[in-house]
């Protein structure tokens, strides 16, 4: 177990910096979103809210499209422990987007 735990640990990481390298404006402009939403008035509070989820739900995306095009390539058993590595790869990395990662089965 803790040998398949590492691989995949090895696996994601490697999957989230490319992830984080490829997008990193989008990143950007999704922490600037959330800055934003903590700032807004409360006449803006809502209006910049759905700024920022409208980035959480593109990130999640791409995410989830990063870990169901691996995890396509397993059997069940082993693409299932996968993407309980790639969740907790996800919450360390992007805490913001851990819960639409967690929430969605592998396709």
């Amino acid at each position: 177990m803790g040998l398949r735990r590492r691989r995949f640990s090895d696996l994601v990481e490697r999957q989230l910096d490319l992830f984080t390298a490829d997008h990193r404006s989008e990143i950007t402009d999704l922490v600037r979103a959330l800055d934003e939403h903590h700032r807004a008035t409360r006449d803006d509070a809502q209006e910049a809210y759905g700024d920022y989820q409208d980035r959480v739900d593109w990130a999640a995306q791409d995410l989830l499209a990063i870990r169901d095009a691996y995890a396509a390539t397993l059997d069940d058993d082993t693409a299932a422990a996968y993407a309980r590595a790639f969740a907790r790869g996800v919450r360390r990395h992007f805490p913001a987007l851990s819960h639409a990662v967690e929430t969605e089965d592998v396709e």
